[in-house]
């Protein structure tokens, strides 16, 4: 499936007005169904679409290994694109709960509803007990090698990035979407698959860090988690009640927002 498409555009430069041909970045919704019924539909880039379920529901709390799965699908026909997730017998059990709140979720895809879904996520999240350490040109360095794996941003000016690093700091995977939530799910959930989500340790984001990220990572286990401006107020106070690093990288100047400890 294709992440972008030729348009044309007017360009107005003075007096001059020309027509020239722009790679667009494509968004499409995305519906995913959980146990036969609606939970959520999402605007994003196609691509990926496994991975981008996968890390969706360990964001929403519906699993918490991948063998929570019993099966996920995928399918783009006639111009529907619809993903069904089925969960394991055990685990269908287990988040009964969050199955019969249907419309009280999505709670990570973009907003949330008020202080009682806050006060409920924050039960599915575990504060980092990590000690691991780096050092500020260490971060530096990592959110520098975002601009390596931003094609399609190259190319559209409009893709958000995220990358996931293990404790040597090296790349486990990457992600573009024209949503900042789609693109660390993505992320998160080529890793999450791969049963490797215990050896990720930090995220660079090439957005702002909101609650609905921190939530994410927090839920990834992740230690750091560094964007490209600064994060609300709200994603600060979930990080430092999660003992998560939170910090920017922006105009030359690194910031640490929660965890600074870790530096």
């Amino acid at each position: 499936m294709n992440s972008h498409i030729k348009r044309d555009v007017i360009l107005l430069e003075g007096s001059e007005r020309r027509t020239l041909e722009q790679e667009m970045i494509i968004e499409e919704p995305l519906a995913i169904r959980v146990e036969g019924e609606p939970y959520s539909v999402v605007m994003r880039t196609p691509g990926n679409e496994i991975f981008h379920v996968a890390g969706f529901c360990l964001a929403e709390g519906l699993v918490s290994h991948p063998d929570d799965f019993a099966s996920i699908g995928f399918c783009s026909e006639d111009d529907t694109n619809v993903a069904t997730v089925t969960l394991s017998p055990v685990r269908k059990n287990q988040v009964s709960d969050l199955l019969e709140r249907r419309g009280f979720v999505s709670q990570t895809s973009c907003g949330i509803c008020g202080k009682e879904v806050i006060k409920d996520m924050q039960q599915i999240m575990v504060p980092c007990k990590d000690q691991m350490k780096i050092s500020a040109d260490q971060a530096i360095e990592c959110v520098n090698r975002i601009s390596d794996h931003q094609e399609i941003y190259e190319k559209t000016e409009a893709a958000h990035a995220a990358l996931i690093f293990d404790s040597d700091l090296k790349i486990m995977s990457s992600a573009e979407d024209v949503g900042r939530h789609n693109a660390l799910d993505k992320a998160i959930g080529e890793v999450f698959m791969a049963g490797n989500i215990k050896k990720a340790k930090l995220g660079v984001l090439s957005s702002r860090i909101s609650y609905e990220m921190v939530q994410k990572a927090a839920r990834a286990e992740l230690t750091f988690l560094i964007g490209m401006s600064r994060p609300t107020a709200l994603a600060v106070e979930l990080g430092r009640s999660l003992n998560m690093t939170i910090a920017c990288f922006k105009k030359n100047r690194f910031q640490v927002y929660s965890g600074e400890d870790r530096f």
